[in-house]
């Protein structure tokens, strides 16, 4: 019986340009002077972020010497709590907070509801003037919001909503640019899903509710997320509308602070400032994933 033999030479020439083929597939290499561009921006980027971000976390750690020491401690010869106890003390921090998670949480939720409402009306839903009316809200876009400030107060102080929640929170539920973005996700889902569904007796708010809405579930969430730190920073309108120390947001009770203290003890309004700035980075580093992803997912689409 003859036995097949294979000549390990004969394999090795073959190898040897399948090889240098599949590099040669990655196309041609990046120069040098532009990866270290692009490196340098790079650092640049995060030096732009995190210096600032460093230095407000460490001037509220340090005692008074430091933050007025020439020249500038970077490091803190010691870490104290003096600033945030002062801080807390100084300025009523905790009502404070309350306002900003009562404002932020139902404004987001109200903005978001009416969002994914008016959303699928503009997606799958026929009524007359809906381009008119499309056309409308995205051309409010390009409108500055301060534009409708007077006009807003006179409404709020009307309706006798100063210094309420009712006069922060409603006057802005109602968002173009989170419209937007659900209005560019649902497009993309297939009708013939939801007309499945119609023939089976669901209706709008059932179609909307077990279909649209998880399907558009990671841009709800970006768009969740992005509506919320906005509300959590606003500053110019809770400032109009409210007068009174007890319904004052975070952003506002960092202007008390200031007042209060003076420009003598930096310390304790960086540390004012990690109050108020702490929870939406927080926020951000959990779900950064989650919102790359949406606006990707969305962009993609």
């Amino acid at each position: 019986m003859s036995t097949l033999s294979i000549d390990p030479d004969r394999l090795a020439p073959t190898a040897v340009p399948a090889a240098r083929n599949r590099g040669r597939e990655r196309g041609p290499r990046r120069p040098r002077w532009m990866t270290a561009l692009l490196f340098a921006a790079v650092l640049g980027t995060i030096g732009i972020f995190l210096v600032p971000l460093y230095w407000l976390f460490s001037s509220a750690l340090k005692p008074r010497q430091d933050i007025y020491s020439w020249p500038l401690q970077w490091i803190p010869t010691e870490l104290t709590l003096e600033n945030f106890v002062v801080a807390w003390t100084s300025a009523p921090f905790d009502r404070f907070f309350v306002n900003s998670i009562v404002t932020t949480g139902v404004g987001t939720a109200l903005e978001i509801s009416l969002a994914v409402l008016c959303a699928y009306a503009f997606v799958f839903v026929e009524f007359r003037f809906k381009k008119a009316a499309f056309v409308l809200i995205i051309a409010s876009m390009m409108l500055p919001g301060h534009v409708t400030l007077i006009v807003n107060y006179l409404t709020v102080a009307n309706l006798g909503w100063l210094n309420s929640y009712a006069g922060i929170i409603l006057p802005g539920v109602a968002s173009a640019f989170a419209m937007f973005l659900l209005f560019q996700s649902m497009r993309t889902i297939d009708e013939d899903i939801l007309q499945a569904a119609e023939i089976d007796g669901a209706g709008h708010l059932r179609r909307m509710l077990t279909i649209v809405v998880p399907l558009s579930s990671p841009m709800i969430l970006t768009a969740t997320l992005i509506v919320m730190v906005g509300k959590w920073n606003e500053y110019v309108w809770p400032l109009i509308v409210t007068s009174t120390t007890d319904m004052r947001t975070l952003p506002i009770g960092l202007l008390f602070l200031r007042s209060q203290e003076g420009y003598s003890n930096w310390g304790a309004i960086m540390a004012g400032a990690v109050f108020v700035s702490l929870p939406m980075l927080l926020l951000f580093f959990l779900a950064q994933r989650r919102i790359i992803g949406g606006l990707a997912a969305g962009a993609m689409k």
